[in-house]
């Protein structure tokens, strides 16, 4: 009976859980081929050192590290028993019998429920070759994972501090391995020697290793925002193996340590990155060719900056509340910030590199590997014809070729040098690659060169992607909010638009229905930061022109009375009422200023506008998943909108007690919003007679382009419904010798002088304001009111 129902809805079972099911089947099938090629590795006696057989060896660590991540995602979803089991009852329901895959992914299901213990005991044969290639991380992880004081003292990655060698190539022995992600490298790590746990007992290095990689983090992605708490689940895979107290000691130890210090680390090293990237972006940006020969550093630097980004989204949300300040790091825009500047750099400058490599392969590296290859004792046939074809292509190579618009491509050569190294790794090669190390050394440093020349984007996306930020969206909006309030970082807040342009790299062509999510997660939030940037900015820009209208209208005749009177006064030698009444200021006294470290209100608006406006006019415009935004445009429609309500504020219209503002004051009070608008331009690229024309032709119509009152309909309404009425009255009669209306002695004392509203200087004012489309409309509204009254007259006459 309680199967019944699914007898019935077996076909919609099939077609929703298909996919699901299927995805299993792969991840058995993909198991399979890794658990058959680690058998093969052994049985080959493959030989892994990192800063010889670069590539063989990193892509068998991430190989190991993308299993063991996948099983443990694998073991986290929880209706993974009920999705296969279902679908199999609708397949025996519809079929007849069972899928043929079902038995062998229920049994890898049940065996991997608890993935790490279960893949120690797979490991074990797998033991040598996974420790031999962990252990070659001697020589890079304890190099890369140094303080920032130990990075100070050596004076990483500047270029001036030894400026005799600026012009040298920067060298290493080991290039890749100088930008490799160390984020990467404490994965391989931990899960490495979690896998082969029996080499931490009796290799010392192996122990020191992982040692200081448990105490640099307390957890490691999985994948995206997955992440995995390396101390509590290694304490309880070891509690239960006999004679580990001591590793549990370790563990315990090294937890107490990421907690209490790797948290101030951090911060550390971000500090020292944020001045080591500007200096790096400064002198590039002035000198250009230097990233020929200093590319090493720029790729350092972007991958430096990017682990610690990484280290500080990840652990922000899964550390103890104890120590948040730490992971609350306010200035991490400034960092990114420099990220930015030199990715730009190096795609600007994309030539000048291609220049400098194509000389650097053809004019040294051929020689030296041709050098190299004559002088091994053994070569055989198809090692020899491989690298003879190394030597060719990097011979062939000229400038005019980079000068022609070229497209280079040397795939083909990596992947050959990729096969070179499986086929001199074996135990049994007549080429060992492992007694011939100089040959490794010598092919990876070509390998970094000949990716100088035709992958600088592949290298930037190596090196420096953040599209991690995706798949933290709070933490990315919380950290802008932190950027725009805080005034000496809000300059830097066009780095989080920049990183939705990263969003679409962390997409996969066999994942193609994520695209439209990601990408439209990419285009909304970077027009929230835009127009984020631009509020603030008009904001900014409307306290200005507040603090403007407020001094220009201290330069009015109204207020030029007091000062007259007390000019008369002093002449008369009559006291002034009250004793010791103070002078009152006169406008311009804020400008004199008796001491320059006296900050006014206004200065600091005007430097956190600024620095608003440079980030706003950092970049013309960006792509975004195909989309073009120009943030300049951000602010100009805001400001236009301001503006406009603006204007329409200040007539002060109040209908209740039909008050409004005089023409005059109303057009000095626009004259000063238009000067300071006029100075935005002096900060930002835009055309702000522009905004003038749109909003000002709009306000000479009736209504403007939202619908809303206009002042033409304001002042209309008010001369037709207040003036032109008492004028009725008889309130308020015209005076030719004044050639203004003025008022009639009468028992109601009017709330308006009609004088102030009708002489020729206000009425000029008027004119100004409206313009002549805006007149043209007052002017056949109150001849339409007359001619109505003068036809009632004719009526009663």
């Amino acid at each position: 009976q309680q199967l019944a129902q699914l007898q019935k809805e077996k076909s919609e079972i099939l077609k929703n859980l298909a996919l699901y099911y299927f995805t299993f089947v792969d991840v058995m099938e993909f198991k399979d081929h890794v658990c058959e090629l680690l058998n093969t590795i052994d049985v080959c006696q493959v030989f892994f050192d990192i800063t010889v057989n670069f590539d063989l060896t990193k892509n068998y660590l991430d190989l190991i590290i993308t299993y063991t991540t996948l099983m443990i995602l694998l073991s986290r979803i929880e209706e993974r028993k009920a999705i296969i089991g279902l679908y199999n009852y609708a397949h025996e329901m519809t079929h007849g019998a069972s899928d043929r895959e079902y038995p062998r992914l229920g049994q890898m299901i049940v065996d991997y429920e608890n993935p790490l213990k279960k893949m120690m005991e797979e490991f074990v044969p797998h033991s040598k070759s996974l420790s031999d290639a962990l252990i070659s991380l001697q020589m890079v992880y304890p190099r890369r994972n140094l303080s920032a004081d130990q990075w100070r003292n050596a004076q990483l990655l500047s270029l001036i501090s030894a400026p005799s060698t600026m012009l040298n190539p920067a060298q290493s022995d080991t290039m890749p391995c100088e930008y490799l992600s160390l984020d990467a490298m404490e994965k391989w790590i931990i899960f490495g020697f979690i896998l082969c746990h029996g080499i931490l007992n009796s290799d010392a290095t192996a122990l020191n290793l992982w040692k200081l990689a448990l105490q640099s983090s307390s957890c490691l992605a999985l994948f995206r925002d997955e992440v995995f708490h390396i101390h509590k689940a290694a304490e309880d895979l070891f509690v239960n193996i006999r004679g580990y107290n001591k590793r549990i000691n370790d563990i315990r130890e090294c937890k107490e340590a990421a907690v209490s210090h790797a948290g101030s680390m951090h911060r550390e090293r971000r500090k020292f990155l944020r001045s080591a990237l500007k200096e790096l972006a400064t002198v590039l940006s002035d000198q250009p060719g230097l990233l020929g020969p200093k590319a090493l550093f720029v790729f350092m630097a972007l991958s430096f900056a990017r682990d610690e980004i990484i280290w500080l989204l990840r652990h922000a949300d899964n550390m103890p509340k104890k120590s948040a300040d730490d992971f609350i790091d306010k200035h991490i825009a400034e960092l990114i910030f420099y990220m930015e500047e030199l990715r730009a750099h190096v795609r600007k400058y994309g030539p000048v590199m291609q220049r400098y490599y194509v000389q650097y392969l053809s004019g040294f590296d051929a020689v030296v590997l041709n050098e190299l290859v004559q002088n091994l004792s053994v070569c055989p046939e198809d090692e020899s014809i491989i690298m003879s074809s190394f030597v060719n292509t990097m011979t062939s190579l000229s400038v005019k070729q980079v000068e022609d618009g070229e497209v280079f491509d040397f795939r083909g050569m990596r992947l050959d040098w990729f096969r070179l190294q499986a086929y001199t790794s074996v135990s049994k090669a007549s080429l060992g690659l492992a007694d011939h190390r100089e040959l490794g050394k010598m092919m990876n440093t070509i390998i970094f060169h000949t990716k100088m020349v035709d992958s600088l984007v592949e290298m930037l996306v190596e090196t420096s992607d953040l599209s991690i930020f995706c798949f933290y969206s709070r933490a990315f909006e919380k950290m802008f909010q932190q950027c725009l309030e805080l005034p000496s970082q809000s300059r830097y807040s066009i780095a989080f638009p920049l990183l939705c342009t990263h969003f679409m790299s962390c997409t996969h062509e066999l994942c193609p229905e994520e695209r439209h999510h990601i990408g439209d997660r990419s285009l909304s939030l970077c027009n929230m930061f835009l127009d984020e940037m631009a509020k603030q900015a008009r904001n900014l820009i409307t306290d200005i022109c507040t603090e403007q209208c407020t001094l220009s209208d201290q330069l009015l005749p109204k207020h030029c009375a007091k000062t007259i009177s007390q000019a008369v006064n002093k002449k008369s030698k009559k006291q002034t009422g009250k004793k010791g009444e103070p002078e009152r200021e006169k406008p311009g006294v804020e400008s004199m200023r008796k001491n320059r470290l006296v900050v006014t209100n206004l200065d600091k608006l005007h430097t956190a506008l600024s620095e608003l406006c440079f980030s706003i006019n950092y970049v013309p415009n960006m792509v975004v998943w195909e989309h073009t935004f120009t943030p300049r445009e951000y602010l100009t429609s805001h400001l236009e909108i301001r503006f406009t309500k603006s204007i329409v504020g200040m007539t002060m219209y109040n209908q209740a007690t039909q008050e409004i503002a005089k023409p005059s004051e109303l057009l000095t009070s626009v004259r000063a919003y238009m000067t300071v608008l006029q100075s935005i331009e002096n900060y930002v690229q835009i055309d702000i007679t522009r905004v003038f024309n749109n909003v000002l032709l709009q306000q000479t119509q009736h209504l403007d382009s939202h619908g809303e009152p206009t002042i033409t309909s304001l002042y209309t309404n008010w001369y037709l419904e207040t003036l032109l009425r008492q004028v009725s009255n008889g309130h308020i009669a015209y005076f030719p010798a004044m050639k203004a209306f003025v008022n009639l002695p009468t028992e109601n004392e009017l709330t308006f002088n009609a004088e102030e509203y009708s002489d020729i200087s206000e009425m000029r004012a008027l004119s100004e304001l409206l313009g002549p489309y805006g007149m043209k409309f007052l002017s056949e509204s109150l001849m339409w009111h007359i001619s109505s009254q003068v036809a009632e007259l004719k009526v009663i006459l």
